[in-house]
């Protein structure tokens, strides 16, 4: 997979190797982590000056295949508890993953609103451009399934890799309307959201793990350690993420 080669080329010098007197750590996240972790590495790294967190963030099935591939990885949060499975099947975590977070799915308009999107059965309109995260990705996985739960066979005009690439088409106003997660959309000052009933939705569920490659195990379980703790879990609170 030449997209995995290339990022293992790129981080290879990277995975949890000394540099002069710090560590640099390689968390491999979901990117509807993106905001969250960013404030978390900060908040990390001031506790911890001697450790350098590389936040390496993408869709959740794109990331195990980097870690399966051999990409230098030290720890992994996934949006879902699937591709973590695999992970674990397949030898690379260094302990039982937890889980730290939760979150549900919202439709993402752009600012204004303007294709008067009210609910979900509009995204079955044949004359607005909807778009989706691909199948493999958690948020496209859990989307099909809030549709499927309230009867609506979507028009989708487009699947993209990950949840923030979704988020960016309609934020620019190239789709009407799309399926991102609620913390996705209070994060961005060019959507608005639209919320999807209780009983058709569909919870996201976040387990993290450090990884059996880590290059230093006790930077990776501090990373964790960090996540779980009540200034992790007060950063993810702050993001909207629900707790476990």
């Amino acid at each position: 997979m030449p997209g995995v080669l290339a990022f293992a080329l790129l981080l290879a010098a990277c995975g949890s190797e000394p540099v002069g007197d710090h560590t640099e750590l390689v968390v491999s996240a979901a990117s509807s982590l993106t905001d969250a972790f960013v404030e978390i590495e900060k908040a990390f790294e001031s506790e911890y000056a001697d450790i350098d967190v590389r936040l390496n963030l993408g869709g959740s099935s794109a990331l195990r295949e980097q870690i399966i591939e051999g990409a230098p990885a030290d720890v992994f949060a996934s949006a879902d508890i699937s591709n973590m499975d695999q992970i674990v099947d397949a030898g690379e975590a260094a302990g039982a993953p937890v889980i730290f977070a939760r979150n549900l799915l919202q439709v993402a308009v752009p600012s204004g609103n303007p294709a008067g999107v009210v609910g979900l059965a509009d995204l079955a309109r044949d004359d607005l451009l909807i778009g989706l995260c691909a199948e493999e990705v958690p948020c496209g996985d859990l989307a099909r399934l809030a549709l499927e739960n309230a009867g609506v066979s979507a028009i989708v005009d487009t699947n993209e890799p990950d949840v923030r690439a979704l988020l960016t088409k309609i934020e620019a106003g190239e789709l009407d309307a799309g399926i991102t997660y609620v913390t996705d959309v209070g994060s961005s000052d060019g959507v608005e959201g639209v919320d999807i009933p209780v009983d058709v939705n569909v919870a996201a569920t976040y387990p993290i793990v450090a990884l059996a490659g880590a290059g230093d195990p006790d930077a990776a379980n501090l990373f964790v350690a960090f996540v779980l703790s009540d200034r992790g879990r007060a950063i993810l609170h702050d993001h909207g993420f629900a707790y476990p």
